[in-house]
């Protein structure tokens, strides 16, 4: 298993929005981010910057890269659409993040 971490942008005063959204996150969603190896996964909210962080684990033979061609990501993408910065898919703008300090 590996780390894997990563930064989005929220809009700002959609909060309850993205907090409802995934508090009701579609099972199948999960299953797909399962299968292709992603487990353990959080987001946090800083909202002084409204950067969202994500963090979660992922298989060494993950498919993560494959992931932007599902239909259910590509349709989660246009639900979250208008309360994220995204690129003209609708994908997520992501940023990667480096890893500072680690303590096990």
């Amino acid at each position: 298993m590996e780390k894997f971490a990563f930064a989005m942008t929220l809009k700002p005063g959609c909060k309850e929005d993205y907090k409802q959204r995934h508090d009701k996150i579609w099972p199948e969603l999960s299953s797909v981010l399962k299968e292709a190896g992603v487990s353990d996964y959080s987001i946090y909210l800083d909202e002084s910057s409204n950067k969202l962080f994500a963090v979660l684990m992922r298989s060494e033979d993950h498919t993560m890269d494959d992931l932007p061609k599902h239909p259910v990501v590509i349709k989660w993408w246009k639900f979250m659409a208008d309360i994220m910065l995204t690129n003209e898919d609708n994908s997520p703008l992501v940023t990667p993040v480096e890893l500072m300090f680690h303590m096990q």
